[in-house]
């Protein structure tokens, strides 16, 4: 291997976003991290100016010029970016001076800012998950033992009334209560969440959002718009059908019933699929991830709770439940994966970031 080629190799593997701009500020070679940052391809982006990525361009070629004439190293903090699509908008970014066959070029090494700290909010989200589901497996377990002698002892008391002949409003009452500790006891079970061993296997998560369309649709009768924008190129994941299906009907449900509270002319859900590059979960790196985004133009998610809505109990209607996004989280975790929510007024998405293997 030529010093060349390992270079090239150290630049192509790094998770830095590496930029080399010429004297005149033309982008000469980006590496892929860069593309990944910027969502641009390097064909495009070779030979066009630097200062076209940046909001204040002005700013940034007189400071570019600056570091070429002088031969001096600088770093900028909290640049925007100006890119159509880039998922960062704000970026660090350092330049380095070199000299390459003589001739003066800058090194440019960008860091995605709001990356840093989606990455800070999801391992706190991650720990904060574990911590609630340890809380509630064990409440859970406490509930189940004394729910049990509870429904037992109304059994017997049932059998002994109707032994006697009371029968009425006093069995009717033993049904209550056995009715209603069936309910906590299904209730507790949804709680604790599947129970049974994932059954992994390849699939598309394009079977999942078909399935899931296909429910949603026959609930709503054509009062909502659902759209599927897909990207056939993505690969295949491992996981369980039933469970991720349960974890997307979970959120999607919710954007549904999010829609049909409100009155307005147009409800649309879209179903959004991408590879996402260069992703970071749970403080593991994947080099590639499916990315489904699940989107909904309603009124939003409430400021009261949008910090707090993975947490059991935690609704936005008066007639939730509170588990469906819990549910959602904890199927999605087993699968490596995380699900991250933005939502304004308008527009709520929520982002199921799963990882594909190699």
């Amino acid at each position: 291997m030529t010093t060349d080629q390992l270079h090239r190799l150290l630049l192509d593997n790094l998770n830095t976003a590496v930029l080399l701009l010429s004297d005149k500020l033309l982008i000469d070679y980006i590496n892929p991290a860069a593309e990944s940052l910027l969502q641009i391809s390097s064909a495009r982006l070779c030979g066009t100016s630097v200062d076209g990525l940046f909001a204040n361009s002005g700013t940034i070629a007189d400071a570019l010029h600056e570091a070429i004439k002088l031969g001096r190293p600088h770093t900028r903090r909290h640049e925007y970016l100006s890119i159509h699509g880039a998922d960062s908008s704000q970026v660090d970014y350092s330049i380095t001076p070199v000299e390459l066959n003589a001739k003066k070029m800058l090194l440019m090494e960008m860091q995605p800012i709001d990356r840093f700290l989606k990455i800070n909010r999801e391992e706190a989200l991650l720990s904060v998950h574990d911590t609630s589901k340890s809380l509630v497996r064990g409440l859970a377990h406490e509930i189940k033992n004394p729910l049990g002698g509870i429904r037992g002892a109304a059994q017997l008391l049932d059998q002994e009334i109707a032994e006697q002949g009371a029968g009425g409003e006093a069995s009717e009452l033993c049904q209550i209560i056995t009715t209603e500790a069936d309910r906590l006891r299904n209730l507790v079970d949804r709680l604790l969440g599947p129970n049974h061993l994932p059954q992994v296997a390849t699939l598309s998560i394009h079977e999942v959002t078909e399935h899931v369309a296909a429910l949603i649709e026959a609930e709503v009768q054509g009062k909502l718009i659902l759209v599927r924008d897909y990207d056939p190129s993505i690969p295949e994941i491992s996981g369980d059908r039933e469970q991720l299906i349960q974890a997307v009907l979970n959120v999607a449900r919710n954007a549904m019933q999010a829609l049909m509270d409100v009155s307005q002319s147009s409800r649309q859900i879209v179903f959004r699929t991408r590879v996402q590059r260069s992703f970071t979960i749970a403080g593991q790196y994947h080099r590639v991830t499916c990315r489904l985004d699940i989107i909904d133009n309603g009124p939003g998610i409430s400021s009261d709770i949008k910090e707090r809505i993975f947490f059991p109990m935690i609704s936005g209607r008066s007639e939730g439940s509170g588990l469906g996004l819990t549910i959602a989280q904890t199927a999605v975790n087993g699968h490596q994966g995380i699900i991250e929510c933005e939502s304004e007024p308008g527009q709520t998405c929520f982002s199921i970031y799963l990882p594909i293997k190699a």
